[in-house]
């Protein structure tokens, strides 16, 4: 029993050990991307990438509710233009609007997350032409709390496995 106290005491003092380096090593600033070459020119690719309502149909973070309820406010591809979301526990509820478009080469949103907490995002998709194709990078900017620093790695991993099925999907459509 003193042994299995003594691991358990050990595993407390190092996930402790951790938290503390974590909350004074990790940046507050969070930036993650990835990308993708598609076999396509950059104005078929912008069709799936340059307006919301193209984004919202591989957009991997709305398929965990087949029920989500999303709604427009303009044509999803000007500056000013957004759409809310609201879904189960899994997706939350919040809103994207595009705050800046480059037609066939860049879009930036803002996200304001409203649950299950509340907080602000900025994304980027850029579409740089190479070779016959394109190359899309998709990024997120994001301000971390002091609990979101201690859980990096694991948001390093489902964004990474997020984004990769997103990006897998808007190459299917884009290639077709």
């Amino acid at each position: 029993m003193k042994t299995l106290l003594k691991i358990l005491g050990v595993i407390i003092l190092l996930a402790i050990v951790y938290a503390i380096i974590a909350m004074l090593a990790f940046s507050k600033d969070y930036h993650f991307e990835r990308s993708v070459m598609i076999n396509a020119p950059k104005e078929k690719v912008w069709q799936h990438v340059g307006s919301l309502k193209g984004y919202n149909v591989w957009d991997p973070f709305s398929k965990a509710d087949k029920n989500i309820v999303i709604t427009y406010s303009g044509a999803g591809d000007k500056v000013g233009d957004s759409y809310h979301w609201k879904g189960n526990d899994k997706v939350g509820e919040g809103e994207q609007s595009i705050t800046e478009s480059v037609p066939n080469e860049k879009l930036i949103t803002k996200l304001h997350f409203i649950k299950p907490f509340e907080s602000d995002a900025k994304t980027a998709f850029v579409l740089t032409p190479e070779g016959n194709g394109t190359k899309v990078t998709w990024a997120i900017d994001y301000e971390l709390t002091t609990m979101m620093k201690i859980m990096k790695p694991m948001m390093d991993m489902n964004m990474k496995k997020m984004f990769d099925q997103g990006l897998g999907d808007l190459k299917k459509i884009a290639e077709n």
